[in-house]
């Protein structure tokens, strides 16, 4: 049955299973970083673009599929096979944004999504009927779900790393061909045998392959409609004045190395086992130190307010915003998140990535993810904030988890 697939029709299933990857593993990555409903939202929507690309691709590979003329599909086992891949993507993805990904809570959430997969590609193959009966080969059945769990783990693995980039648009190419990979051989391992007499009597509500063709043509247009709405990027905010003379804003994207420094920043402190200690100031012998901010400016509905450094958790710049975290939620500050650096204290504060900035005495956690490390910071509500490769030595001696580094060269 594999050999007489439309190739045109093959090719459009897989470029749909990709862009229902990257459009949602790409909202996915920015689940950890947004407290309260917008959370939820992302989530909600990282699921939806999930399910419905994984969907869409099987029901174009079915409609590419060389599938006797009298068949017809379905409505309900159609539409359920939908809602069980909605919700184990949900679910999937649920489990793993909710706190640490330790133990066997990834492995897990990797399985119940790949045995979801498994059972919507099922329930959608039986969902069609004519005369004939449908028989699987055992083997492709658990090669195919072999793949759907490894695709479904790597998947995960890369919503957690939570990259951007040319980096997500290979997650997304190879989530797609591994999906489109179970299908097929799924697909493989399938026959039609005809029925003796007059044939299958479809109970129920049924709709034909045209029928079929123009639901999928939709979902098409909506996955490809997202993927678009995706890449725009966000409107520019209008630049705030500068509070101080002399201060740089970090330019979105700038590489860390080549950052600027502030005219009037007070440099970061030379590590200490067990503590912080300052630096000399930098700008010559004698310059003054700026007095460190006891307050940070935050925007809400009905005004400005100063809420005190005590508080704060982390600050982070996103696109042309910094949002700053006082351990229940993120507000919006008017600061760049370079100036934020050089008004914060640093025995307190610690630059750790490019776009973060940690309240050291709030740390609870730290461990290794990938090229770089994830901090724990404690709160009503905990949240994590990545450490760059570059910063990992410093933060562990600033919180006392290495030897001194004072006195290398």
């Amino acid at each position: 049955m594999f050999a007489g697939h439309d190739p045109y029709l093959v090719a459009l299933s897989v470029v749909v299973a990709i862009l229902g990857g990257y459009t949602g593993f790409g909202l996915a990555a920015r689940i950890r970083g947004t407290p309260g409903l917008p959370r939820r939202v992302l989530l909600a929507g990282a699921a939806a673009f999930l399910a419905v690309g994984i969907w869409t691709m099987h029901f174009v590979g079915m409609l590419a599929a060389p599938i006797p003329g009298e068949a017809v599909y379905l409505v309900l086992p159609t539409i359920v096979s939908f809602l069980i891949c909605a919700l184990v993507v949900g679910v999937s993805l649920y489990f793993v944004s909710i706190g640490e990904t330790t133990g066997l809570r990834l492995p897990a959430s990797a399985l119940l999504l790949g045995a979801g997969i498994v059972s919507m590609h099922y329930v959608g193959v039986h969902a069609l009927v004519g005369p004939f009966h449908i028989v699987h080969r055992t083997d492709m059945i658990l090669l195919s779900a072999l793949i759907a769990i490894l695709s479904a783990y790597g998947g995960l693995r890369i919503y957690l790393a939570r990259q951007g980039g040319m980096r997500l648009v290979l997650s997304a190419v190879a989530f797609g061909i591994a999906v489109s990979g179970m299908h097929y051989t799924a697909m493989y391992g399938m026959q039609f045998e005809a029925m003796d007499g007059a044939g299958h009597d479809a109970a129920g509500l049924v709709a034909s392959a045209q029928v079929l063709s123009l639901v999928v043509a939709l979902l098409c247009f909506v996955i490809a409609a997202g993927f678009l709405l995706f890449l725009v990027p966000e409107p520019r905010q209008k630049q705030q004045p500068a509070a101080a003379p002399g201060l740089f804003a970090e330019p979105p994207g700038a590489p860390e190395m080549m950052e600027p420094p502030p005219e009037n920043a007070v440099p970061a402190p030379t590590p200490q086992a067990g503590g912080f200690s300052r630096s000399a100031p930098l700008g010559g012998i004698g310059a003054p130190r700026q007095q460190p901010a006891s307050r940070i400016p935050v925007s809400s509905a009905d005004g400005t307010h100063l809420i005190d450094v005590a508080d704060i958790r982390s600050i982070r710049a996103d696109a042309h915003y910094t949002l700053v975290h006082d351990g229940q939620r993120e507000r919006i500050c008017s600061w760049s998140i370079s100036e934020a650096e050089s008004r914060l204290d640093p025995e307190l504060f610690a630059r750790v990535h490019r776009s973060h900035i940690v309240a050291l005495p709030h740390v609870t956690l730290m461990r290794k993810e990938g090229d770089g490390a994830i901090l724990e910071l404690g709160g009503q509500v905990a949240h994590l904030v990545p450490v760059s490769r570059a910063k990992i030595a410093e933060v562990k001696a600033r919180l006392g988890l290495v030897r001194s580094m004072a006195g290398r060269p």
